[in-house]
């Protein structure tokens, strides 16, 4: 198979992807927006795939663009060090620790787990720059699997063969209460304690919706939601603005939402999720990958120190 493009397509589509706009790409590269087009034809006519979605109002990149991306920005890195290894091993050594590390997680545990892990990061010397994919569980699993981050973290275990989970701690679901609810007077709570409260709960679908709908059913308890939200910061908000109970997982306790709130825990069952590193099987790690997987682990185990205090 004959390879028909050059590293200027490459830079072309990564300018589209960065922009989201055909125009802003090329006003980016100092192009015209008709060289941009010919280079995103020229490589979609050699993979056989179509990269970008053109409405007249948007640019959405398809799956195939998605995948690309990792591998195009790969390609580009590697022709830069080549360059600058030729050039002088110091600068070589320079740009290997200003690369780029792209990191999938869930957004529920970021406030408290990526902050302490970016500042050891950077406290080793790394000055990667760092993309962060705040997904759902399941974009998460889908994004690491297909090459789009390096790697996640994640509240779900390995969905597709070519992934990796390693358990980094045990996050259990607990309730969030104003400081004057009836309910924060109370050691622990039982399910059926819900059924008079106004709720609010994840969004139908997400992981930590199935836990809770899941350990309501085992309790025998019909709790009707008044709030469904998607975020946990939101759901924070909403508690410390009224009188609602928030279902949250209890490392949402380490957020700057969470200033004035109650956090009480289930009894009869207790219900947790598994927070993890999930990575790709087979693929070679950069040390800066690799270092900041290390962060990630020993932030980690701060946070599941917390959490059994807290328990």
């Amino acid at each position: 198979m004959r390879i028909n493009f050059d590293f200027n397509d490459l830079d072309a589509f990564l300018a589209v992807m960065e922009t989201n706009s055909f125009h802003h790409a090329a006003e980016r590269l100092n192009l015209s927006q008709s060289a941009i087009t010919r280079r995103i034809q020229k490589l979609e006519e050699v993979l056989g795939s179509t990269l970008f979605e053109r409405t007249t109002r948007a640019v959405k990149p398809t799956l195939a663009a998605k995948r690309l991306q990792a591998r195009a920005e790969a390609m580009l890195e590697g022709a830069q060090e080549t360059t600058l290894a030729m050039r002088d091993e110091s600068v070589v050594f320079a740009h290997q620790r200003s690369t780029v590390v792209t990191l999938a997680m869930i957004p529920t545990v970021v406030a408290s787990l990526l902050p302490p892990a970016l500042q050891n990061f950077r406290s080793a010397g790394f000055n990667a720059r760092i993309r962060l994919l705040d997904f759902a569980a399941n974009e998460v699993a889908e994004a690491v699997s297909q090459g789009e981050a390096d790697f996640g973290v994640c509240s779900i275990e390995s969905l597709e063969p070519n992934t990796l989970f390693e358990p980094l701690f045990d996050d259990q679901i607990v309730a969030a209460l104003p400081r004057h609810h009836a309910l924060a007077r109370s050691d622990e709570l039982s399910w059926s304690d819900l059924q008079s409260v106004e709720l609010i709960l994840p969004a139908r679908g997400t992981g930590n919706r199935l836990l809770i709908d899941e350990a309501m059913a085992r309790s025998r308890t019909t709790a009707h939601w008044t709030y469904e939200v998607n975020r946990s910061t939101t759901a924070m908000e909403l508690v410390n603005r009224g009188t609602a109970v928030a279902l949250l997982p209890r490392s949402a306790m380490n957020s700057t939402h969470s200033g004035g709130l109650i956090f009480k825990s289930f009894t009869n069952p207790t219900v947790s999720r598994p927070i993890g590193l999930l990575t790709r099987n087979g693929i070679a790690e950069t040390p800066a990958v690799k270092a900041l997987k290390d962060a990630v682990r020993r932030s980690s185990a701060n946070i599941a120190s917390f959490i059994h205090a807290a328990n």
